[in-house]
């Protein structure tokens, strides 16, 4: 198969921008879902009335409805009721909305895993449940909650190929856009795996030297 290497060359800038708008769009997205999913998983260990039925329903309805359609729902949908947003914006939203679940669970799952004992021997020192959190739950949840979390980022860089759909554009559309003008397929696909390679790769080492940064922490080394 013979490439074009000088269309590839002269493709670079727009991948370029792109990638630059998939970074940012993680970045945001990422850091937002890790807010929402710290919050909503103290409120679910602590049982908030009339809070925890709202984020436990909220969970339900972003993990098992997919991206696009709330992104449709956002973008296309909101403005008849007079809120419209920016395509960034709507993306930031859209993902965050979707992260902030996964993240709730990655967290949930690790607060439940500290020992009970624990938590009854915080309480018996006189720990306010905010000292508990603090100096008992969370250092021991986040440890355990690691590659959860670092897959749910991980995922999120990748979901970030759906933002195309409402006309920003992100390394996908730069893709089709080339291969629709040019014919360019090969190229315009390899470039597309490459530029997602480049992004995930690092964040993936990243995240894997962290978990075993924090399991060798647990004893000791």
């Amino acid at each position: 198969m013979n490439l074009d290497w000088d269309f590839m060359i002269e493709s670079l800038p727009l991948y370029g921008d792109a990638m630059w708008l998939t970074v940012r769009l993680a970045f945001i997205s990422i850091l937002f879902s890790l807010m929402i999913g710290l919050l909503f998983s103290l409120v679910l260990f602590y049982k908030v009335k009339g809070i925890s039925g709202a984020i436990r329903a909220y969970v339900e309805l972003s993990r098992n409805t997919p991206l696009l359609v709330q992104l449709f729902f956002l973008y296309y949908g909101l403005p008849k009721v007079g809120l419209q947003m920016s395509e960034f914006t709507c993306a930031i939203v859209g993902m965050t909305f979707l992260g902030g679940s996964y993240m709730t669970e990655a967290f949930r799952s690790g607060i439940e895993a500290v020992g009970q004992s624990q938590l009854e021997s915080g309480l018996s020192i006189g720990l306010s449940k905010i000292q508990l959190a603090r100096y008992v739950i969370l250092p021991q949840a986040l440890a355990i909650s690691i590659p959860s979390l670092g897959a749910n980022a991980i995922f999120l860089l990748k979901e970030t190929s759906i933002v195309g759909a409402i006309a920003l554009m992100d390394l996908m559309n730069v893709a089709k856009d080339l291969i629709g003008m040019h014919y360019k397929t090969a190229e315009s696909l390899l470039l597309l795996v490459l530029a997602y390679l480049l992004l995930v790769l690092p964040l993936s080492l990243l995240l894997s030297w962290v978990e075993r940064k924090v399991r060798h922490a647990e004893f000791g080394n």
